[in-house]
């Protein structure tokens, strides 16, 4: 491949890390090398990067030697361990689980908002929930504009954010459904959360759980959006309430997002600074019935944005629908992004 990058891609079989090797065939990064890792009941495997085969590796720290940047997206016990050996060796990481998010050592990056973070870390930046990630880049030009005092979120988030098993879940019981098994026969194994005590069905129903339940009955998921909110936008002021919501839909998070802005700014004015935005592709027209919808943003790097109206009774209330493919710029391609821009920032050295 040339003069370049070395890159390793840490849980290259899952759902996000399949989907960041693709990103990688379509990055402006000079690449010498891409490698792939994974669990050792994974090695062996074989995965295709820009018409050759490439031969998934069991992950040991031994793996980072040589490697100038590793894209991690296996969880976050593999992250804690493996992450700190990757830097050790002279890697820089891009992180995309939840494990270094909240660490004030560690950038919490969306490019498109708050790259200059990127000049502050030392070796680890961590990748954003996906979540989270959509909503910063349609609110950051606002915030810009017009200030931000409160965000009241609601998130119709895809099965895909809960990895590749989750997706069987759905196809399985939606065929269940459709073939006129009763509900009490599908044994849901993975959603609402793997990790949790029961477990619901997916298809045809909305589960309000992402994530194992927290502090003051909110969950994890929607504790991380209100965390990395106010660590992304470096305003510990800004008052952030989730529900986060599992629908059957495979990929595509899709949200409804309602802000209090510090001055009220109209319609017009938010269409506008929004179609300049970077990242951003306004879809808003309902004369047209134009909207963003889930299903159009799969396999699309951009955030869509639409069903911009004030509120009825607030003067500094807008309402926004929030669509974007979660395992692109949720997960994968804001991994590459950071990196490319590290590249760009002269911030990644070979």
């Amino acid at each position: 491949m040339g003069n370049g990058y070395n890159v390793a891609v840490v849980g290259a079989t899952g759902a996000v890390g399949t989907k960041m090797i693709q990103m990688l065939e379509q990055t402006t990064l000079p690449l010498k090398k891409v490698i792939l890792l994974a669990s050792k009941r994974s090695a062996g495997k074989t995965l295709q990067f820009k018409g050759a085969s490439l031969t998934v590796e069991e992950l040991v720290p031994e793996s980072f030697e040589g490697i100038d940047l590793a894209l991690f997206s296996a969880g976050g016990g593999i992250s804690a361990k493996f992450a700190p050996e990757a830097v050790k060796r002279g890697a820089v990481v891009v992180d995309n689980t939840s494990h270094f998010r909240m660490d004030p050592e560690v950038p919490l990056v969306v490019p498109e908002v708050n790259k200059e973070a990127l000049k502050r870390h030392k070796g680890i930046i961590a990748n954003p929930n996906c979540s989270t990630i959509q909503m910063m880049v349609a609110l950051e030009p606002i915030r810009k504009q017009a200030g931000l005092n409160r965000i009241i979120v609601s998130t119709y988030q895809a099965v895909s954010g809960a990895g590749a098993r989750a997706i069987e879940e759905l196809k399985r019981e939606a065929q269940a459904y459709l073939d006129n098994v009763a509900v009490a026969d599908w044994h849901p194994e993975i959603l609402p959360c793997g990790g949790d005590k029961k477990h619901y069905p997916i298809a045809f129903n909305a589960l309000p759980q992402i994530d194992k339940f927290a502090e003051e009955d909110y969950t994890f998921e929607e504790w991380k959006m209100v965390n990395e909110t106010k660590k992304i936008m470096e305003d510990s002021t800004i008052k952030v309430a989730a529900t986060c919501v599992r629908i059957p839909v495979a990929s595509g998070h899709s949200e409804s997002v309602y802000v209090e802005t510090e001055t009220p700014i109209s319609v017009a004015t938010v269409r506008e600074i929004l179609a300049q935005a970077p990242g951003v592709i306004v879809e808003d027209d309902p004369s047209q019935q134009i909207y963003p919808q889930a299903i159009q943003s799969i396999d699309k790097k951009e955030t869509f944005v639409g069903r911009i109206r004030k509120d009825l009774d607030i003067e500094t209330g807008l309402h926004l629908w929030v669509v974007s493919d979660n395992l692109l710029k949720g997960a994968a391609w804001n991994s590459v992004q950071i990196a490319e821009t590290l590249h760009e920032m002269d911030l990644l050295h070979i």
